[in-house]
């Protein structure tokens, strides 16, 4: 199909942009790797597209103050293959690597991943395990918002009206970690897949994180199966006990691609296999 008419408008400001959004049933269009699709397919049919590409100023990768700042219009290749990423926040380089195929993520960009808020995509979950946080400058200025509170629903974020993500800021996440995931296809959007991170004292986890994508209607923070890991030796009977809780906490849908019960079981396994190959990374 061809996509419905509409307005297009190239912008070359975070401020002419704003003003654009303001347009009732405007889009942003970044990477497109989304957006076309959905116009082709004409499940969106905005009025105005408005292109933020040559917002230079949205597209940056940088540490600052013991943090990971990262414009929302950074490619995703460019975060993959970037030492910085790699070196300290080494779940999100993993996490990249499941995002489509190179020839997407050479286009695809950071924020239009996370304000697509697709609940089977790796980043919105990544973000939510890390604790990032996103900034969004909109017509009243400049808000932060915790990604634990930014995804709302499938494709429902908590953007405002005429509001922009600009940033995002990921805490360095020292440890182990590991990405486990079960798609239909290589790069396909995960069935469902496990995002962990710990840290070690000795056999004895200090600290951990995990979240789960494609198993609920947002990214789900595993935040039981968490404290369970907490002061524990990562023994096979303990890391069971926290895969069982991460299944529990879990919403699947039931769809053509998988039952609600195996995406369930399969959190499950993800997770004894993402807790058990962070722990040797760790």
């Amino acid at each position: 199909m061809k996509a419905a008419p509409f307005d297009y408008l190239r912008v070359s400001s975070l401020d002419e942009a704003v003003q654009a959004l303001g347009t009732p049933e405007s889009l942003v269009l970044a990477g497109g790797q989304s957006l076309v699709p959905l116009l082709n397919l004409r499940h969106a049919r905005p009025s105005l597209v408005v292109d933020i590409n040559r917002v230079d100023e949205l597209s940056f990768l940088r540490k600052e103050n013991g943090r990971l700042e990262i414009g929302a219009l950074t490619r995703h290749r460019v975060a993959e293959t970037s030492d910085v990423v790699r070196s300290e926040v080494p779940l999100l380089a993993e996490a990249l690597g499941y995002v489509g195929h190179v020839a997407i993520r050479n286009r695809g960009t950071i924020g239009g991943s996370l304000a697509h808020a697709d609940p089977a995509a790796e980043l919105p979950a990544v973000m939510v395990a890390l604790d990032a946080e996103f900034a969004v400058h909109g017509p009243d200025g400049e808000r932060t918002i915790a990604a634990r509170d930014f995804f709302l629903g499938p494709y429902r974020t908590a953007l405002g009206a005429g509001e922009l993500l600009t940033r995002i800021s990921v805490p360095v996440v020292p440890g182990g970690c590991a990405v486990e995931e079960l798609s239909r296809r290589s790069r396909d959007l995960a069935l469902v897949a496990v995002f962990a991170t710990v840290t070690m004292s000795g056999d004895v986890c200090e600290t951990a994180r995990i979240a789960v994508a494609g198993a609920g209607p947002t990214p789900i923070r595993a935040t039981a199966a968490e404290a369970s890991l907490v002061g524990q030796p990562l023994t096979d009977g303990v890391i069971t006990t926290a895969a069982d809780l991460v299944a529990a906490a879990t919403d699947p849908p039931d769809d053509l691609h998988a039952p609600s019960g195996y995406r369930r079981e399969m959190a499950a396994v993800l997770t004894r296999r993402a807790i058990t190959r962070a722990k040797e990374g760790a």
